[in-house]
């Protein structure tokens, strides 16, 4: 009885060492926040493992909507040293709480951004067809975005929640932006009733189903697209009239008041940039920085930007837009 005692009492100390040991190391490492998607995640760490940082930092990832709850409700109280975010909620963010700090680091980028981030990454959207699908159903592709509202798509197409998928959002601004708030319901509840049960919560869920070409038809990121088309699949995509508008996801330092976090977090999302974005330019070519390329694949017909600042707030106007066009 006592043996048994004795084994319990040092197994109970054995886990409690290891749980402090753990809560330690994990306090002394760098602790990310991303929304990024999975390739763009695997590009990251790859360049941080690869560069010396391995076993230093802790990488959690979140929905985009999750994420930037956390940074408006959080602010510099977060326990994030280093976010990967869409732009937009950074500033978002940024405005509300003043939670990053300037990078320290020139970051060579073609266009203008804030001091206090830089892009990882550049997403377009496009409608995304199965050309198989298309002569099978005897469908005309569509030209535009409003195109995804004619009644002889019914069920044949598939689009993402602006709810749950900032990608929902390159759709809404291009009908927003061509026809008004007011135009822009009367596409939208035409869309959304033909898409039914297609309506995904994932960015990427319409081009796998275009793919399996259980619809014929999606909007979905054009450089997934692109790449399908290239590597033979019966995939196309269409540049809709509308335009091709676009969301940049970036890298930012949370201000810990110079604490050695601070420190290596920004030399983290350095590397990020300097080692990261030949591999993340595989999966997501827009040219970011000088001295990149793309093909002319890559390269939209009609690149706009909306009218209006990107912001949380206009973000949460359109969610409740999207909800008012939706079958009750």
């Amino acid at each position: 009885m006592k043996s048994k005692l004795l084994k319990g009492i040092l197994a109970s100390a054995l886990l409690c060492a290891t749980l402090l040991t753990g809560c330690q190391s994990a306090t002394n490492q760098v602790v990310i926040y991303s929304n990024a998607d999975d390739e763009a995640v695997t590009a990251m760490k790859n360049a941080l493992d690869k560069n010396g940082y391995e076993g230093q930092y802790i990488f959690q990832t979140f929905g985009t909507s999750e994420l930037g709850g956390k940074l408006l409700a959080e602010g510099t109280n977060i326990e994030a040293d280093l976010v990967t975010m869409s732009s937009f909620y950074l500033e978002s963010a940024q405005d509300q709480n003043d939670m990053f700090v300037d990078l320290d680091f020139d970051t060579k980028s073609i266009e203008e951004y804030p001091n206090f981030y830089t892009p990882i990454t550049s997403q377009e959207g496009a409608i995304i067809v199965n050309t198989e699908e298309l002569k099978t159903n005897q469908l005309t592709a569509p030209k535009s975005m409003k195109d995804l509202a004619k009644p002889e798509y019914k069920d044949m197409i598939s689009v993402t929640d602006i709810s749950s998928s900032s990608t929902a959002w390159l759709l809404i601004q291009g009908i927003v932006s061509e026809y008004g708030e007011e135009g822009a319901k009367d596409i939208l509840k035409g869309i959304y009733s033909n898409a039914g049960a297609h309506i995904e919560e994932s960015g990427s869920g319409p081009i796998k189903k275009v793919r399996t070409g259980e619809v014929a038809i999606g909007f979905g990121l054009r450089h997934q697209a692109v790449r399908d088309k290239t590597s033979g699949l019966p995939i196309d995509y269409i540049d809709p009239t509308e335009g091709n508008f676009s969301l940049t996801e970036s890298v930012a330092v949370v201000n810990k008041k110079g604490s050695d976090h601070q420190k290596l977090a920004m030399k983290m999302a350095q590397c990020i940039i300097d080692h990261g974005r030949k591999e993340l330019l595989e999966t997501y070519p827009n040219p970011l920085y000088d001295g990149e390329t793309s093909s002319s694949a890559y390269k939209s017909a009609y690149p706009k930007v909306f009218k209006e600042k990107l912001t949380a707030d206009l973000l949460k106007k359109h969610q409740q837009l999207s909800e008012e066009c939706k079958e009750k």
